[in-house]
């Protein structure tokens, strides 16, 4: 046995992860396909950091973002991740959208969520912030390699071994890593990866979320404007970044190809009028830019957290949508309380220490984009 735990994919919740682990003494290794962490969903998100306002009560999604709100300011700090809080408003367009908003206020309390609602039925979210979703993917992973984890880019794990105690996995390539447990956080590969262990209960598919990016020199954007959700849909809204730029969008495409992350052609119109009823600038803009990001989504289950039932030795973290960013220190110490029930020695955490973080070029939204455009 090589380590103790063995995680597959290096996305945020992976990254968070392995530094949970590796601040309680576990020695892990942090297996990822591509090149570097934080190359597909983890790097293509809206890079908002959320509340949980409009979250539903009793849900796990909602526990953990809730969670992850205590314990994200000191971990931000300390690995030195940039935060622009700059909250957000929600603002209503006829008697329905008031009621609406006046529903998710209510929601809100329930779920402890400070919100401010304004005498034009509006509603502002002091609390929803901004952050670069790269950067602090990266800064996890340093962190937790400043701590002993080891990092192995490149492997796609294509076998998994089981034995009584422990399992190996393999890649396509010859190498191979033997642990006492795994940790599924593939992404898009979820299902894959469970499947190899035996375990056909994650199913989990691509969700497309297209974006349009703008610089607007003249017209500067303060918070986040949100839309009132429809059945089925948060809709189209539109943000600020840590960079100055405007971003809008997500558009929300089930598809089936895991591998297609280009923007469609029809996605602006998609966007930009619903975008620009929300902040008037964006009506003659064109976008300087566009990308996509596939959201690992389940069929008919959202956030499946847990040991898998066919192979003891493997936890599930699946089917985590867009609200992975904002959860993952808390999806993370979850994990960690199952890999404890599995026999794993947890010590107290050790103080959190930044790490030597990869440096990439240019903004964060372009990364991913233009690496899977070559």
């Amino acid at each position: 046995m090589d380590v103790e735990v063995a995680i597959v994919g290096a996305g945020v919740v992976g990254c968070a992860t392995a530094l949970e682990l590796s601040r309680r003494g576990v020695t892990v290794t942090l297996l990822e396909a591509e090149p570097e962490p934080g190359l597909q969903a983890s790097g293509t998100n809206s890079g908002i950091l959320h509340t949980g306002f409009d979250s539903g009560p009793g849900e796990l999604e909602t526990e953990l973002i809730l969670r992850a709100a205590r314990l994200r300011d000191p971990v931000l700090e300390a690995l030195d991740v940039p935060v622009l809080r700059c909250g957000a408003v929600m603002s209503p367009r006829g008697a329905a959208e008031r009621d609406a908003i006046a529903a998710l206020a209510d929601n809100a309390r329930h779920n402890g969520v400070e919100v401010r609602p304004g005498p034009d039925g509006s509603l502002a979210v002091p609390g929803e912030a901004v952050t670069d979703p790269v950067a602090f993917t990266l800064a996890l992973a340093a962190a937790a390699v400043k701590l002993g984890a080891e990092l192995r880019t490149g492997f796609t794990v294509t076998r998994v071994e089981r034995r009584d105690s422990d399992l190996t996995l393999h890649d396509d390539g010859g190498g191979s890593v033997g642990c006492r447990t795994a940790v599924n956080c593939a992404g898009l590969g979820a299902g894959a990866v469970a499947r190899l262990a035996g375990d056909r209960s994650v199913d989990v598919y691509p969700r497309k979320g297209e974006f349009l990016v703008f610089e607007l020199p003249d017209s500067k954007l303060d918070r986040i404007l949100l839309p009132v959700p429809s059945e089925g849909t948060k809709g189209v809204l539109v943000f600020p970044t840590i960079d100055g730029k405007v971003v809008a969008g997500p558009t929300a495409v089930d598809q089936q190809d895991a591998g297609d992350w280009s923007v469609r052609p029809e996605a602006r119109e998609q966007i930009l009028p619903k975008a620009a009823a929300m902040f008037a600038p964006l009506a003659d803009a064109e976008p300087e830019f566009a990308y996509a990001g596939l959201r690992p989504a389940g069929r008919g289950v959202n956030y499946v957290i847990e040991r898998s039932a066919a192979c003891p030795r493997l936890v599930n973290a699946a089917a985590i949508r867009s609200t992975g960013l904002t959860a993952s220190l808390a999806i993370a110490e979850r994990i960690a309380a199952l890999i404890s029930g599995a026999g794993v020695t947890l010590g107290e955490p050790a103080p959190l220490v930044a790490g030597s973080p990869m440096r990439y070029a240019g903004p964060w939204w372009r990364r991913t984009a233009e690496r899977l455009a070559t």
